[in-house]
């Protein structure tokens, strides 16, 4: 079985929703989500995918959905 390239999606996905307004929203951030979860497994390339997209968010644009979103996949996945 080859390895999974989604990560390479998410990444790119992510740089469209920063471009198009400099913002992510909970649901740009649950539709890369689901790019990492189609699949049923979540990554180490995923993981590093989402966690590089996180640390650009600055606290103004963590919204409680957004960090309601990333708390349950952390959750979910017993994440740091």
């Amino acid at each position: 079985m080859s390895e999974s390239r989604d990560y390479l999606e998410m990444s790119f996905r992510s740089i469209q929703c920063f471009s198009n307004d400099g913002k992510l929203d909970a649901d740009e951030f649950g539709k890369i989500v689901d790019i990492a979860l189609r699949d049923g497994v979540l990554d180490a390339n995923e993981m590093r995918v989402l966690h590089r997209i996180v640390r650009h968010l600055t606290p103004a644009e963590m919204t409680p959905e957004l960090l309601a979103r990333f708390d349950e996949l952390k959750r979910h996945y017993k994440l740091e």
